[in-house]
């Protein structure tokens, strides 16, 4: 078993099947040795999750389970492109947009949902530069949309 494999089971995190696109674009893009991988949604067995906009329907903590399943999908992602995650030398970024009320502020809290998870599967390498966005919709309705770039081997 791979380094960050043992990572994410030591973290009771088990990777899904890689949700499939809903639209016009390609989960996963790879240019020399970093990976663009596409916003993921908060999908877990198919189905949608965490419908609503923070500061009005959805709370902080619901809002950072969503971020955080995000970015299980975003790893989910990531492995259906390269393979093997122990190939990820670092995650350069992540752009998280929060669903969220025009006086919302809490969108670096909701954002450390996703943070959280990639430093603790990544370690140091894990530490990446951020963007948490408040935005007026998402697709589906959802809470938080997460998008991120990897540096691989």
């Amino acid at each position: 078993m791979s380094v960050i494999e043992s990572r994410l089971k030591e973290l009771g995190v088990t990777l899904p099947s890689p949700p499939m696109p809903v639209a016009s674009y390609v989960p996963c893009t790879i240019s020399g040795n970093i990976v663009f991988v596409s916003g993921q949604i908060p999908i877990a067995d198919g189905a949608i999750k965490y419908i609503g906009k923070l500061g009005v329907d959805v709370p902080l903590e619901a809002g950072q389970a969503a971020a955080q399943l995000c970015a299980i999908n975003i790893l989910a992602q990531l492995k259906a492109a390269i393979g093997d995650l122990d190939r990820v030398t670092r995650c350069l970024k992540l752009g998280v947009f929060v669903n969220a009320a025009p006086d919302y502020t809490q969108h670096p809290e909701v954002a450390n949902g996703a943070s959280d998870l990639i430093a603790a599967v990544f370690g140091d390498a894990g530490k990446h530069a951020r963007a948490a966005v408040g935005v007026g919709s998402l697709p589906r309705g959802v809470a938080v949309e997460v998008e991120a770039i990897f540096e691989i081997k």
